[in-house]
């Protein structure tokens, strides 16, 4: 049996990856679903993490403004790491491509990604800003 609780072993792990996004997988050989469950809440109330979807945790660090928790990266960022550790191939959406290039001096107001042929339901979203999802599905080749 480990002298560490599953609570000081996640956070342990989280403080030595590299990435800002943490999948809920990530840590099934810890311990059963509800003591992860249990750990997972315990670390989003004492601000450790922040919850962006289903699953899908990110690194958090206290608001200079207000003190909460707030998520060390953008979520355009944690859009696409989240979206490439489920396996998803992502590009920028339209507009924010359009941006990049210079083709248009509109900056993009919403995150929005590119998801090719793939069909996309997950919700990822920090506070009210969400990530929304482009596809080439009804584009005619």
């Amino acid at each position: 049996m480990s002298r560490f609780s599953i609570k000081d072993r996640m956070i342990r792990s989280i403080a030595l990856r590299k990435s800002e996004v943490i999948l809920r997988a990530d840590f099934e050989s810890m311990g059963s679903a509800s003591q992860i469950s249990r750990a997972l809440k315990e670390l989003i109330e004492a601000g450790k993490i922040v919850r962006l979807g289903y699953g899908v945790y990110a690194k958090a660090c206290p608001s200079a403004l207000t003190g909460k928790p707030i998520p060390r990266a953008s979520l355009a960022e944690l859009g696409q790491e989240a979206l490439e550790k489920l396996g998803v191939p992502v590009k920028l959406g339209h507009a924010q491509t359009a941006y990049s290039e210079g083709k248009t001096t509109q900056v993009p107001v919403r995150t929005t990604f590119n998801t090719g042929q793939r069909r996309i339901s997950r919700k990822l979203a920090v506070g009210i800003s969400t990530v929304r999802y482009e596809n080439n599905y009804n584009a005619r080749a």
